[in-house]
């Protein structure tokens, strides 16, 4: 049985607390139990999370949080984009320390370290700094906490990293509260690409907005397909996604939402063009189109999402939306997987397994020789196995998305294939 640990005193005490989780999107998403832990815990402290400008929207739909502050870390800038420029952690450290925060708790991944962070709450005077380190922190750390041996998830790494200090919840799920008005305006956007029947001319000239307003054959099931990554080992091979499209059009009737950041769009158009004509009229290219709330709601909205290891990943786990993961074997699955979601890992062994590479050296077969079959084939089992349970989900939590009459129809409806 596991010993529930007493809440310290200064803890007890503390009204401003500061969370910290400087990497990506899907990092400060499996971090939201934790941080619920915090807020239940200590329900009359408010609590502020410091992410980086992507990890800072999740926390901008967590009800935990009463604030969010953005810092763009040089620790978590793996392709040494930044610019060598220290008046940015002067600036931060100033931010932070006008505050008068009573304690920090930083959040970090296997792998990382948490003392350059240690050191920046440290500089902002911020009396109560907990981490987990096996590195020697001296004072940086007033509880230095180590987590057991063995594989752990990452969400468990950040229950169990509170628990040091006696934070606890019995609400595990992630946290991602989508606003109303990003449904709407998602239903504004849907609605739009709907309305429009113009087809692609015979010598693929048309511009990226045409390419977009192409589409008008909706039908269920919805699927969206993200096939972007910030890390290419981790990425799925794009002439492979549209072969997947494909597919999910032909075989299972579907109607294929392509998402991605604007800076992606050109991963899109290219798999976009890649699909046959005779699919593209079902698939709707959306990259760059869709504010961060409203591809939350898409996804939220969908039947199934098909991505890499990324944030996608976990913001269908945060909604309940069915996901195939293209799992690159770069990281323990078990420790980064889509968390209390039904979901499927498609991955093939290989012996470089659990390399962190951020780009693969070799051929990429942990990924490559995972076949668009393979992919559907899972697509169709998830769907089969979640027919009707995720409208029931809706109905009975209230987050139903209304999308047009006519927008979204059966398979059935529109007279394609089951």
């Amino acid at each position: 049985m596991t010993t529930v640990q007493r809440i310290p005193a200064e803890w007890q005490a503390a009204k401003r607390v500061l969370a910290v989780r400087l990497d990506n999107l899907g990092d400060v998403l499996v971090t939201t139990p934790a941080i619920h832990a915090i807020k239940q815990s200590l329900p009359g402290a408010a609590v502020t999370l410091l992410a980086s400008p992507v990890g800072a929207q999740v926390g901008r739909l967590n009800p935990d949080l009463a604030d969010v502050i953005v810092y763009q870390s040089p620790q978590m800038d793996p392709w040494n984009e930044l610019p060598h420029d220290s008046a940015r952690e002067q600036r931060t450290i100033a931010l932070i320390k006008q505050r008068r925060f009573d304690g920090a708790i930083i959040f970090t991944s296997f792998r990382q370290s948490a003392l350059p962070a240690a050191y920046l709450c440290y500089l902002a005077d911020i009396p109560l700094r907990v981490a987990a380190s096996i590195d020697g922190s001296g004072s940086l750390l007033t509880t230095r906490h180590k987590h057991p041996e063995g594989m752990m998830h990452e969400v468990e790494r950040g229950l169990d990293l509170v628990g040091a200090i006696g934070l606890g919840t019995d609400e595990l799920d992630l946290v991602l509260d989508v606003p109303a008005e990003a449904r709407s305006t998602l239903q504004d956007i849907l609605s739009q690409v709907a309305g429009h029947k113009s087809q692609l001319t015979a010598t693929m000239q048309a511009t990226t907005c045409d390419l977009r307003l192409a589409t008008c054959d909706l039908r269920r099931p919805l699927v969206v397909v993200h096939p972007g990554c910030s890390m290419p080992a981790r990425t799925y091979p794009w002439e492979l996604y549209a072969e997947v499209v494909d597919l999910l059009v032909e075989r299972l009737g579907a109607t294929v939402a392509l998402t991605g950041a604007a800076s992606e769009r050109d991963l899109v158009e290219r798999i976009f063009r890649r699909v046959r004509p005779a699919s593209r009229r079902a698939v709707l290219p959306l990259a760059g189109d869709l504010e961060f709330g409203q591809l939350c709601v898409l996804i939220e909205a969908a039947d199934l999402t098909i991505t890499n290891n990324t944030g996608p990943m976990h913001i269908s786990a945060a909604v309940k939306t069915p996901v195939v993961a293209l799992f690159a074997l770069t990281n323990p699955p078990e420790q980064w997987g889509p968390w209390r979601v039904p979901h499927r890992l498609l991955n093939h062994d290989v012996p470089c397994r659990i390399c962190y590479s951020r780009a693969c050296p070799y051929s990429h077969e942990c990924l490559r020789l995972v076949t668009p079959a393979m992919v559907v084939d899972a697509a169709a089992d998830l769907l089969e196995h979640r027919q009707g349970d995720k409208e029931t989900r809706r109905s009975k939590s209230g987050t139903s998305v209304s999308l047009s009459p006519g927008l979204l129809v059966s398979p059935s409806e529109a007279g394609a294939p089951t």
